[in-house]
Order: structure tokens, then sequence, then C-alpha cells
């Protein structure tokens, strides 16, 4: 609300307006801002950028630049736990994807998501990868690995 205008959102879910909320506790981000980034990723992508610090991602949507990108998603990663979508065994939202921090990773993730494959998705499988090949594999195994489980 302000004086010259009254605003009014609307969301599919919860979820979605927690973080449009999150979003706009971030220095710089106002309800546009937060509005484009949600337009641009899912909920559920947005917790998956912020989990692998991905800030490329984030700065995907309009009006955001690189320095804006960062700090959502240093901002944001302690707040995680509050914003992560329960997982609901009768077809709720999709699980979001944690992945150890390392840049192996995030390289996998990246390679994946420029094949044309959902970052949510991506993040998956190299979190499959991760679980199959360890903490320490190299990133052409993780894509190797990643790749074979997005075929799957």
């Amino acid at each position: 609300m302000r004086e010259d205008a009254i605003r009014l959102y609307g969301f599919a879910s919860e979820h979605e307006r927690a973080w449009f909320r999150a979003l706009q506790t971030v220095q710089g981000v106002g309800a546009k801002v937060a509005l484009a980034v949600l337009g641009t990723l899912s909920a559920t992508e947005l917790a998956n950028a912020v989990a692998l610090q991905d800030k490329g991602q984030v700065a995907r949507a309009p009006g955001v630049g690189p320095k804006v990108a960062a700090r959502i998603v240093a901002e944001l990663k302690d707040k995680m736990p509050v914003l992560a979508p329960a997982i609901r065994p009768a077809g709720g939202l999709a699980p979001v994807a944690t992945l150890p921090e390392g840049l192996a990773a995030r390289d996998a993730v990246s390679a994946l998501t420029n094949l044309g494959y959902a970052h949510g998705e991506a993040a998956a499988a190299v979190s499959a990868a991760i679980g199959k090949a360890g903490r320490e594999a190299r990133t052409e195994e993780l894509i190797r690995l990643g790749l074979k489980e997005l075929a799957q």
C-alpha cells in the first residue's frame, strides 16, 4: 500500500508467497524485482539456486543484475530451511536439491542447464550423481552420471 496506489499480488501457493516476502527482505529488492524473479524461476528453482549459490540463475530475471543476484543468494541462504517446501508423497511440491558446497557440483549443474535441462532437474540429477560417485567426484564424472540420471 502506498499513498497513491493499492496493489494486490496473488500467488499460486503459500510457498511462492513466502519466497516473495523473503525476496523483499533483501536490500535493493522490491515488489517489482521479486515478481520478476518469481516470474523467471519457479519457487523450487529459486530454492535450488539459493542452495547452490547460483547467482547466474537468479540474474536471468529482468531487472536483476549480478550484484543484486549475489545479494539475493547470499542473504537468503540462511533462510532456506524455513522456505524449503515440504515434500508431500501425494503429488505435492518437488523436493529441493541440496548439493554439497563445491565448484564441481555447481559446474555440473551449469553444464546440464546449458544443455537445456531445467535447473531443478539438473540439480536433482547432480545430487543423485554425487550420491553414486561420492563427494570428491570430478565435474566430468558428475555431468556424465547426471545425464544418465536424466535419461531414465
